[in-house]
């Protein structure tokens, strides 16, 4: 039933100020944004080996309201080295969710919740890099 993920959605107060710390940190600037006059309500960067959709979306269209904590799921993004991507995360204001921990031969975690109360996870993860090789056989 689960094919892939599409899009990662975080929330933000401040989309602005939300968009341009993403913007540092992935190294390129969102590709769409909505509206196009006047603050943003969601914008959208696309990053990573399957060129993921990551959106952020105004805290006023949280359909459950503005959380007051970080919570619920936390996706994980492969990174290729965790601890310069951790450090970058904590260099741009990030705080540690859940340091680096090794789960198993080939699959290291760590989170952080990023300056605007969003979890954010990333992980080193050997069976990514097994079907990224096998996809790349194919093209």
């Amino acid at each position: 039933m689960l094919r892939g993920l599409t899009t990662f959605t975080v929330f933000a107060d401040d989309v602005t100020a939300a968009a341009a710390w993403y913007t540092e940190f992935f190294g390129v600037e969102p590709y769409f944004v909505r509206p196009l006059d006047g603050p943003p309500a969601y914008v959208e960067f696309r990053i990573g080996d399957y060129q993921a959709e990551f959106g952020i979306v105004d805290s006023r269209f949280s359909p459950h309201g503005k959380a007051d904590r970080p919570g619920g799921a936390v996706t994980y993004w492969a990174v290729d080295d965790i601890q310069a991507t951790l450090d970058r995360l904590l260099e741009l204001g990030a705080t540690v969710h859940d340091k680096i921990v090794e789960r198993g031969p080939g699959f290291v975690t760590a989170s952080v919740v990023d300056p605007f109360g969003n979890i954010l996870g990333i992980m080193v993860n050997q069976h990514y890099l097994d079907i990224l090789a096998t996809t790349a056989k194919r093209s």
